[in-house]
């Protein structure tokens, strides 16, 4: 026997939901957005020597690379956005399709089929081929689909 003050009860499945789902919000990225910048730049102003100002041209390219980053950050949203738009999904409709999968014994295989519509789901964007959806993301290859004589 043993008289172990630690618990084992605190495995996989007994495991809070809470906490698991405070875990996952409180993942952090170490990404510098443009408010990071800004802060940064602030604080640089604030704390700069009296008597050795920042000049001019520092300060001008400073405010040119925080604008930088601005316009980056708004390409990077509208990227998405465009990825995301059904308008460019709805082209794979009538394509033949080809995306991997796993078989029962663990192994990749591919599949392929005719793109019959586009749904969206959680807001992820899935190509229906017959019964199954296949995540955009998933798709391997996208080629005309043979004509059936």
């Amino acid at each position: 026997m043993s008289d172990s003050p630690v618990s084992t009860k605190n495995v996989w499945p007994y495991y809070a939901k809470t906490n698991i789902s405070n875990v996952e919000k409180e993942k952090k990225t170490n990404d510098l957005g443009k408010d990071q910048f800004l802060k940064i730049l602030i604080a640089q102003l604030r704390n700069q020597d009296p008597s050795q100002p920042l000049q001019d041209k520092e300060f001008i390219a400073q405010m040119a690379q925080f604008t930088s980053v601005e316009q980056l950050s708004n390409m990077s949203n509208e990227m998405k956005l465009l990825r995301q738009s059904l308008g460019f999904a709805s082209g794979l409709i009538g394509k033949s399709i080809t995306w991997n999968t796993t078989n029962d014994k663990g192994e990749n295989t591919p599949k392929s089929g005719v793109v019959d519509s586009i749904t969206v789901k959680d807001g992820a964007q899935f190509a229906v081929v017959g019964s199954e959806k296949i995540a955009l993301d998933q798709i391997t290859q996208i080629a005309n689909a043979e004509e059936k004589k």
